[in-house]
């Protein structure tokens, strides 16, 4: 990516997320009620609306479920995609990659850290291979 992203803005329900981004970690979070695991980190369940999240760390590999290659505009080319995690939920994220055009559904990637202008790293991908 060749522009310097803007640095994330913690708040109280995601400062551990963040706090564990700097140090390389991805979090995400699981339901003690319903046991869903769910990302982005968040106190409330969107599967069952309880509040009782427990922290859970990624493994940070997952497989590409929907992919798109932007041609157009300033920061382009980049590729957006959906990333369904090996604990289950998918994430919205941007693929590094020396060749866009290969990125197809199925792909296995693994995480990789973007940084960010003065504050945490954000969660990206690129190929497994």
């Amino acid at each position: 990516m060749s522009r310097t992203l803007p640095a994330p803005k913690p708040d109280p329900e995601t400062e551990k997320f963040w706090a564990a981004a700097a140090e390389g970690r991805l979090l995400l979070h699981r339901c003690k009620k319903c046991g869903r695991v769910h990302y982005y980190p968040r106190i409330v369940c969107p599967a069952c609306g309880a509040m009782e999240p427990e922290a859970l760390q990624s493994s940070g590999e997952g497989e590409i479920y929907s992919v798109s290659v932007m041609r157009r505009g300033e920061d382009a080319p980049y590729a957006v995609a959906y990333v369904t995690l090996n604990e289950g939920p998918s994430i919205l994220t941007n693929i590094l990659a020396d060749d866009l055009g290969a990125l197809k559904a199925g792909d296995r990637v693994r995480l990789a850290w973007a940084e960010t202008d003065g504050g945490p790293p954000v969660p990206m991908f690129t190929p497994a291979g």
